[in-house]
């Protein structure tokens, strides 16, 4: 079974930023629960849908497909769930390990988190000197929870970045 074993972090700099590749995401949300989530995501010019079990420690079920960019389009804006989860997705490596960074925009807009997916529950792994708190086990931080209480302008000390990530 396909495992998602991931830690999250809230983002406390810009340092991040050199050298990071974007993607710009729209997701929505078929169905949230408990027990399993059913996304629909389109990140660039390609377009997915995902179904996650529920969270044990830091690992769940995932299984993500391919889908018709067409298809998820109709989907987005005729299923999912308001309001959709929109953010710039960068991507960069630190010591040997992907980092994705999300800098969130419409309901979300101030938020900006880092996640590195981990090969095991136990991995260790060298934390960057532009993470902060780590939100892992924080269930308000799941993308899914972002739809129905949104966390805009909570993530970033606006005195230390300014104005956006």
């Amino acid at each position: 079974m396909p495992l998602e074993i991931e830690r999250k972090f809230l983002v406390k700099s810009r340092a991040w930023r050199a050298g990071a590749r974007a993607c710009a995401i729209r997701q929505g949300y078929l169905c949230s629960g408990a027990g399993a989530t059913a996304r629909i995501r389109i990140a660039g010019a390609e377009a997915f849908i995902t179904v996650k079990g529920k969270t044990q420690g830091i690992s769940r079920a995932e299984f993500e497909y391919p889908i018709p960019l067409h298809d998820a389009e109709v989907m987005l804006e005729t299923l999912c769930v308001r309001p959709l989860i929109e953010k710039t997705r960068y991507s960069l490596e630190h010591a040997g390990k992907l980092w994705t960074v999300d800098v969130f925009e419409g309901e979300n807009d101030g938020l900006v988190m880092a996640e590195v997916e981990l090969t095991g529950p136990e991995e260790q792994v060298a934390l960057p000197d532009w993470v902060g708190e780590e939100v892992t086990d924080d269930p308000r931080y799941r993308n899914s929870a972002l739809v129905s209480a949104p966390l805009g302008g909570l993530a970033l000390v606006e005195a230390e970045l300014g104005n956006g990530a």
